[in-house]
């Protein structure tokens, strides 16, 4: 399965590349994540530039899409061309956002009736667009799936792999990635999170 990491300018490196880093510890089962970007190179809110792996008509195929954030999202969802180009299916696909990655999904309507996690800067504005946001860290209804805060990430990366490998291989990822001696707190907090943040079953 192939999961689109879209990633603007402007982005904030921990909210791409920590959920990628995840899902790519598990290519040998057949699941990769590509930074998908809608130009050849992006710059992220410190400066670093990336070029992308994925052009952002990539989202047209992916399984996963998860919708990074950053500091410019507020100009991403206000152009129209550039959303157009997001035509994300919640029918056929797991969609995720971090933080001001929500603010996108409103836009695409595809947070009509549906609490979300994003980070507190965000906060006024997702809410301006008449989505309840909540004080946690991850939610998930269905195959939709936001995230709150630069390291909730993690969240989004272990929802995904809960999701199309299953708990084990989360437990398997994140006890590789967790602090030297904070392995299985870190791997029943992680696991803790999912459970606490689904609400409805999957499709």
């Amino acid at each position: 399965m192939q999961v689109a990491v879209v990633t603007f300018d402007g982005f904030n490196e921990l909210d791409s590349f920590i959920a990628a880093a995840m899902v790519n510890r598990c290519r040998k089962d057949g699941l990769e994540a590509f930074i998908t970007t809608p130009t050849p190179v992006v710059t992220s809110m410190n400066g670093v530039e990336v070029s992308g792996q994925r052009p952002l008509e990539f989202v047209g195929e992916a399984d996963v899409v998860l919708v990074g954030s950053g500091v410019r999202t507020r100009d991403v969802v206000a152009d129209a061309r550039l959303v157009a180009r997001l035509p994300l299916d919640p029918g056929r696909q797991l969609i995720g956002a971090q933080c001001s990655g929500a603010l996108v999904l409103a836009r695409l309507g595809l947070l009509d009736g549906m609490p979300a996690c994003t980070d507190t800067v965000s906060r006024p504005f997702v809410e301006a667009r008449g989505v309840t946001v909540l004080d946690a860290p991850f939610h998930a209804e269905g195959d939709i799936a936001t995230a709150g805060g630069c390291m909730a990430s993690q969240y989004l990366g272990a929802w995904v792999i809960s999701r199309t490998l299953g708990d084990e291989a989360v437990r398997a990822v994140v006890d590789y990635t967790a602090p030297v001696g904070e392995k299985r707190e870190t791997v029943e907090r992680v696991l803790r999170a999912l459970r606490a943040g689904e609400t409805a079953a999957p499709r």
